[in-house]
């Protein structure tokens, strides 16, 4: 993207900035890193479920089939949705359409909660069918009598929990930048809080791109 202009209607760059640009490059760099702390934290788990499915390819292979494709799927279908949408609302951020901004801010939104309902649903029949993590892991079915099977399940919440509540504080930012858009605080010279959300937002999209297939086609 290119950089702001240096100055903007109704937005004074803190005193420690030489400019407005020079502010909007140094928040973006920070996010840059923020998100490559991201990686190294997620990555670690991306390596641990490498390292134990080449321990136990049999009983990953048999437990994944447990995991609800179309459920997977259509969470798939509805971040890369929001991907688009949050892509429409900074860009219209940065040609000042408010308006139009704010909607597509809030069709994002919408798709959030609608990602956590279905993993809502996912989680219950988990839940109910005893396929849970470590010790709580009561499942009985022939397929999955390996001793280790836990541990697949253990992975699985594990990662799709840290995306779930990942989705949860992007709901929590896409809300702010919702309420200062509608207080019409963003404006073609500045909207370096709306481009940032939407770095994350992208992230954490990107991590389920990942998730999708390699918990539920591949196992």
């Amino acid at each position: 993207m290119a950089n702001q202009p240096v100055t903007s209607a109704g937005h004074h760059h803190a005193h420690h900035f030489k400019s407005a640009d020079h502010e909007f490059s140094a928040a973006k760099q920070g996010m840059w890193v923020f998100l490559v702390t991201e990686v190294l934290m997620i990555g670690g788990l991306f390596v641990a479920y490498a390292i134990f499915r080449g321990l136990y390819p049999d009983m990953f292979s048999a437990a994944h089939k447990f995991l609800n494709v179309k459920l997977g799927l259509t969470n798939t279908i509805i971040l890369l949705t929001s991907s688009l949408t949050m892509l429409m609302g900074v860009s219209s951020a940065q040609r000042g359409d408010q308006k139009r901004s704010l909607k597509f801010l809030a069709v994002t939104f919408l798709c959030a909660i609608g990602f956590l309902v279905v993993k809502y649903i996912e989680y219950s029949h988990k839940f109910h069918d005893g396929l849970l993590p470590g010790a709580n892991f009561t499942n009985t079915d022939p397929l999955l009598m390996h001793p280790k099977t836990p541990l697949f399940f253990s992975l699985y919440f594990m990662m799709t929990g840290i995306h779930a509540f990942h989705v949860i504080v992007g709901m929590g930012l896409i809300a702010w930048i919702m309420k200062r858009t509608a207080k019409g605080e963003f404006s073609p010279g500045y909207y370096t809080p709306v481009e940032l959300v939407g770095f994350y937002w992208h992230f954490v999209d990107l991590v389920w791109i990942y998730l999708f297939p390699l918990l539920y086609l591949v196992g």
